[in-house]
């Protein structure tokens, strides 16, 4: 094994390490911080210098796409005017590893005078910073994974992991929905897999290859070709589904060389086929079919009556993938 490779799974174990340190202690004080985070009736502010303050950064935009209104605060600026984003409706999260930085202490008369419960994360319990916390959260480590014992690796790696605990703890517990992450995020190839839906890309209308149950195959596989959708779709006398038929299935019954032109369509017409609701994610179709190795699903109402057709290739030029 060569040095780097060497390095490289030593630094990943000495993190795993670390996690799995964080993970046995967890207890009662987490669940804690979690309800006054849920409780907090205005926004989460979190506070932190140098690589705490990073991993700060983070955290507060993870919380903020998954519900809770959050801001970061540099500890270094707070004494210079921007103490005044927090309000008495808010809840604060310090960072620092050692609990002792200044900037970070600084802050700790203002949150007592506003009277707002404060979670500090650090690596040392009997800290200023933890002592004077509503709630303590250790992220100790027993070992850095940097060689000389100077960079935060598994200590901010830690913090990381803690911060995203929190924040899918959050969500949980405001039942945060696929929708409402959706209307955080409308742009990007993110945004279109939580806001295209099948109606946005479905074929409907007089394109739709729908037939009777009971009609004979000849005329049906006129259907089948004049539609060119691969797919024709089988109704009962309530127009329900009652079956599909693909091309795939005539090349099956081909092969067979059986004479099946003058048979009804029920009679090969594949029973249960999948289907979707115009409202579901043009994702969960795509999904769907992968699963499945499909191409096309049929689109139905809650009747059970076909109303459109979507197509791999329609989910796929829409940007979803």
């Amino acid at each position: 094994m060569s040095k780097l490779l060497k390095r490289a799974r030593e630094t990943l174990t000495i993190e795993i390490a670390g996690l799995e340190e964080i993970n046995k202690r967890l207890d009662y004080n987490f669940e804690q911080a979690v309800n006054i985070l849920y409780d907090c009736q205005g926004k989460i502010i979190l506070a932190g210098m140098g690589k705490s303050g990073l991993i700060a950064q983070k955290i507060a935009a993870t919380l903020t796409s998954t519900g809770s209104p959050s801001l970061f605060l540099h500890a270094g600026e707070s004494s210079h005017g921007d103490l005044g984003i927090i309000s008495r409706k808010d809840a604060i999260i310090t960072f620092s590893y050692s609990g002792e930085t200044v900037e970070v202490l600084q802050m700790i008369g203002h949150v007592t005078t506003l009277g707002i419960p404060m979670i500090a994360i650090t690596g040392n319990s009997d800290s200023t910073l933890a002592k004077a916390s509503t709630v303590h959260l250790s992220v100790a480590v027993k070992k850095e994974a940097c060689p000389l014992g100077l960079a935060p690796t598994a200590s901010s790696t830690a913090t990381l992991a803690l911060g995203d605990a929190l924040a899918m703890c959050l969500l949980e517990k405001r039942q945060f929905s696929q929708d409402d992450f959706a209307v955080f995020h409308p742009g990007g190839s993110l945004g279109r897999k939580l806001t295209i839906r099948i109606k946005d890309v479905m074929i409907e209308g007089e394109m739709l290859p729908i037939v009777p149950e009971k009609i004979i195959m000849r005329e049906a596989m006129n259907v089948l070709s004049s539609k060119n959708l691969g797919i024709i779709v089988a109704v009962n006398q309530d127009e329900k589904i009652s079956g599909v038929f693909t091309t795939g299935d005539l090349m099956r019954l081909l092969e067979k060389g059986n004479n099946f032109l003058e048979r009804p369509l029920r009679d090969y017409a594949s029973p249960k086929p999948k289907t979707i609701s115009p409202d579901a994610l043009a994702a969960k179709a795509l999904h769907i079919m992968e699963t499945h190795s499909i191409t096309c699903l049929v689109v139905t109402n809650k009747e059970n009556r076909p109303i459109g057709i979507v197509q791999i290739y329609y989910i796929l030029r829409s940007g979803v993938y």
